[in-house]
């Protein structure tokens, strides 16, 4: 281990004699590696990290992030503060931001979820985008249903995706929007209220206390 990896505060790190390392690994403070796990050349895992018989692709730099029994590809971006549960596995170039949950889902290279979303029991396609507070509704109350996201999709900020769907390649739906039906190659979705405004009534309100 020494020989591969560099370890900024050896004392505070725990790591598994199962481990795996490449060449020229970086492990930061407080780190936990359980299991199984293999660390891929290049990769930096920074403070406050617990990885969980899992893999992380070469070059791939994991910031303040939980990650198991899952598979992370090369040149990926995780967190800080995401959660990667299990049966997760990224494409190449993929980048899971703040507070991203990632559970029992495939996500295809150069796609990106850089904050505050659920994805749960999806397989997203390449070059998507999953904007911030997207959510993947995965379950009815009685069972785990599965979502399909097209290569080049766009999902925009505050979706709820209501399994099971298929969001067809290169579909745009539009922020605000609840999928409920499966869409068609370059759809155009949306689906929220129109905005009503009331001219000086949120003054009057705010006079009332």
């Amino acid at each position: 281990m020494k020989s591969k990896a560099k370890f900024l505060s050896p004392k505070t790190a725990t790591i598994s004699s199962e481990t795996e390392f490449g060449e020229n690994v970086e492990i930061g403070p407080n780190v936990l590696i359980v299991g199984k796990c293999k660390i891929g050349d290049n990769v930096k895992v920074g403070a406050n990290c617990i990885i969980e018989n899992s893999v992380i692709g070469a070059g791939s730099q994991i910031v303040c992030c939980v990650i198991e029994n899952s598979e992370v590809g090369r040149e990926n971006r995780i967190g800080p503060f995401a959660h990667l549960r299990p049966n997760s596995k990224t494409g190449a170039f993929v980048k899971i931001g703040n507070f991203v949950e990632v559970k029992n889902s495939n996500i295809g290279a150069r796609s990106k979820a850089a904050h505050l979303a659920y994805i749960g029991d999806a397989d997203i396609g390449e070059d998507v985008n999953i904007g911030c507070g997207a959510i993947f509704v995965n379950y009815n109350g009685k069972e785990k249903k599965r979502t399909f996201v097209g290569d080049g999709a766009f999902v925009g900020s505050n979706c709820n995706i209501i399994a099971p769907v298929k969001i067809a390649s290169r579909s745009y739906v539009c922020a605000g929007t609840t999928v409920t039906n499966s869409t068609q190659p370059e759809d155009f979705v949306i689906g929220r209220v129109r905005q009503e405004v009331k001219p000086g009534r949120g003054g009057d309100y705010l006079k009332r206390g």
